[in-house]
């Protein structure tokens, strides 16, 4: 049985992704979101598709991996695809469904949409997202201090 929009806030809330959106604005997430279920060994999007789409984990595990070798597991509550929100460039991994599972899919189009009527959302996605490059930075470049000075 799909979400009803409250219980779509309430999962949303709890993605990292959407961490620092106000609830009240998450309400307008929940409402272009749509569950949709897929069995174990789907294909959920494959190498070089189209990036269309954000995929949240309700239930089930979804495997993320390139030529073989396995890049991570998003579990329930992980977000992965979200890249396809702010770029259309194509997929760089397969996503493939490790049992069954249930999923919110955010389109691309219709998430561009609400951001143009809801600055507030897009302010606190992008500090979510600036966040996590600082945390990458971080692992990669030991303090994450800059290089070139800037």
């Amino acid at each position: 049985m799909p979400l009803s929009v409250v219980e779509k806030v309430i999962f949303l809330q709890n993605v990292d992704v959407f961490a620092r959106v106000p609830t009240e604005q998450l309400s307008h997430v929940a409402a272009i979101a749509r569950d949709m279920t897929v069995l174990s060994g789907d294909t959920i999007y494959g190498l070089g598709d189209e990036s269309d789409a954000l995929y949240l984990v309700i239930e089930g595990a979804v495997r993320l991996h390139l030529d073989g070798e396995d890049i991570t597991t998003a579990g329930k509550g992980d977000a992965f695809g979200a890249w396809a929100l702010l770029d259309d460039e194509p997929r760089v991994a397969t996503a493939t469904a490790e049992e069954d599972s249930r999923l919110l899919r955010v389109d691309r189009d219709d998430f561009i949409e609400l951001l143009s009527d809801h600055s507030e959302i897009t302010q606190s996605i992008f500090k979510t997202i600036v966040g996590r490059m600082r945390s990458l930075l971080g692992r990669v470049g030991g303090d994450g201090s800059s290089r070139s000075g800037s």
